[in-house]
């Protein structure tokens, strides 16, 4: 790879319960890559946190270019919570997906416990989008391209 070359390899969340988290991204349309326990001194050394022992998976989008990794945290604990904190807040972290079909993918994800936001919104004739409160209260965008 060209040394001024950039890829973007994954996005990551941690959650509570990952088999939840592999349902909800499942149902939304992407796949099951990985699954792993990582732990050891050199997973500590790249985190900064010693000791640590992760259970770890890699949904991949449906095209293989975008990954979404998802982590559970055995040791140590989870020592904060910004599921809940306002889209506002330094360091907020959000994901967005494009749909195919906007309807369809929130009656599906309503089945995950998948929540409005607030409605759904035109934005300039490009896109019908909305924010949903997803699994385990993870904020998440949706955009259903206009044609």
């Amino acid at each position: 790879m060209a040394k001024d070359k950039l890829i973007m390899h994954n996005m990551g969340i941690v959650v509570e319960s990952i088999d939840h988290a592999i349902a909800f991204f499942t149902e939304l349309g992407m796949q099951l890559e990985g699954r792993a326990n990582i732990e050891g001194e050199w997973a500590g050394k790249v985190t900064g946190l010693h000791n640590q022992s992760v259970e770890m998976v890699m949904m991949v989008t449906p095209d293989g270019n975008n990954r979404l990794e998802i982590s559970r945290f055995i040791t140590p604990a989870v020592i904060d919570d910004h599921r809940k904190a306002p889209v506002n807040t330094l360091g907020y972290l959000r994901l967005m997906f494009t749909v195919g079909d906007l309807d369809d993918t929130l009656k599906k994800l309503e089945k995950h416990g998948a929540k409005l936001v607030g409605e759904i919104v035109n934005y300039q004739n490009i896109y019908r989008l909305c924010y949903i409160r997803g699994v385990e209260g993870l904020l998440i965008g949706l955009a259903e391209e206009i044609v």
